[in-house]
């Protein structure tokens, strides 16, 4: 295992970045490996079959990190698609319970769906599981809410468990949680889950996550190629040939953006979950001391406080805006000194 302390020297920071819930940080094994593989394009060495490589090493890693097994791992790009996915999967005049709150990529598939009768119904977050009830057909919500870090209220396993009470699929969008959060996959129907903040990876690879029993419910509405049972032999004519587990939902790899998930992805499990999630909570807790605040189960902090992000980007810390709020998340590059640096410019 890598400790925390030398997984900080992977991390080569300009000021103090408390941004990982927008961007996350690559560590240098990442930046060595998306030169490699520019390199490798660069100078015609790049051979097409060559990435299938790393795409399956990298399902097999995510699937590791969550608690399952690589076959019900399916490859893509971004959230919405798999929510697409699961929208669409749902029968006419289905009932989707959702977060009024959260990301747009979890409500938009489900509210685009209303020409056809599917009925969302929105409630604030801290009433979601107590809405779980017969008649609800699907609950989506993130694992970790994006504008203010508030994970479910009840915890994921007291989300998983109301629905089983009632029958109702769930959905979850872990985006904001794996990585520093541990994290069951196996406890629902679908999962999805963008690498390129907690999971330090480039923009444009992201994982679904599919409960076997329900893989028969969504379409392969995106298949090529690569969603075939063998890719290889699946790129000219019919007849249809998808392949048997989740990998029938995947689309088209970008080469590149893989090349550097992989590592990144070999880099927090050297870590692990455990050690990280024990860091970036006692960094945001730390702070939320400072601040005067109550402690948190967050490694995301909001503070409402006027001027606030104009006063962090005087002192050369980077944090966002999300909800009316600065937005302060901690990962593995930061340390105690960036918790004082924070409070400082906000005046504690």
């Amino acid at each position: 295992m890598l400790s925390v302390d030398l997984a900080r020297k992977e991390f080569e920071p300009v000021g103090v970045y408390v941004n990982t819930a927008s961007i996350g940080l690559p560590p240098r094994r990442v930046v060595d490996a998306l030169h490699d593989a520019i390199e490798t394009w660069r100078t015609g060495r790049a051979e097409a079959a060559g990435y299938d490589v790393l795409v399956q090493r990298a399902r097999q890693r995510f699937a590791s990190l969550v608690g399952t097994t690589a076959d019900c791992v399916t490859v893509g790009n971004q959230v919405s698609t798999f929510t697409g996915l699961v929208a669409s999967a749902l029968p006419d005049g289905a009932r989707v319970l959702a977060a009024e709150e959260d990301f747009t990529s979890v409500l938009f598939p489900f509210l685009a769906h209303a020409d056809r009768g599917l009925r969302v119904r929105i409630v604030p977050l801290a009433e979601l599981v107590d809405a779980i009830g017969p008649g609800v057909d699907l609950v989506a919500v993130s694992a970790v809410q994006s504008a203010d870090g508030r994970l479910v209220p009840g915890g994921l396993d007291g989300l998983a468990s109301a629905a089983a009470r009632h029958g109702c699929l769930t959905y979850v969008d872990a985006t904001q949680a794996v990585g520093w959060l541990p994290f069951d996959a196996e406890r629902f129907d679908f999962v999805s889950c963008a690498t390129y903040k907690w999971l330090l990876s480039p923009r444009g690879t992201a994982f679904g996550v599919v409960r076997p029993e329900r893989l028969s419910m969504l379409r392969a509405l995106y298949a090529g190629w690569y969603a075939g049972d063998d890719p290889w032999t699946s790129i000219y004519g019919p007849p249809l040939r998808l392949a048997k587990d989740a990998r029938r939902l995947d689309i088209s790899p970008a080469w590149l953006a893989w090349a550097g998930t992989v590592p990144a992805l070999d880099f927090l499990a050297e870590v692990g979950v455990p050690a990280i999630h024990r860091h970036d909570v006692g960094l945001a807790n730390a702070l939320r001391a400072r601040l005067g605040l109550p402690p948190g189960d967050s490694a995301i902090v909001s503070v409402a406080v006027a001027g606030a992000l104009e006063r962090l980007q005087a002192a050369g810390i980077k944090a966002s805006v999300r909800a009316g709020a600065v937005r302060v998340s901690f990962h593995l590059h930061n340390t105690d000194t960036d918790v004082a640096a924070v409070a400082r410019a906000l005046g504690h």
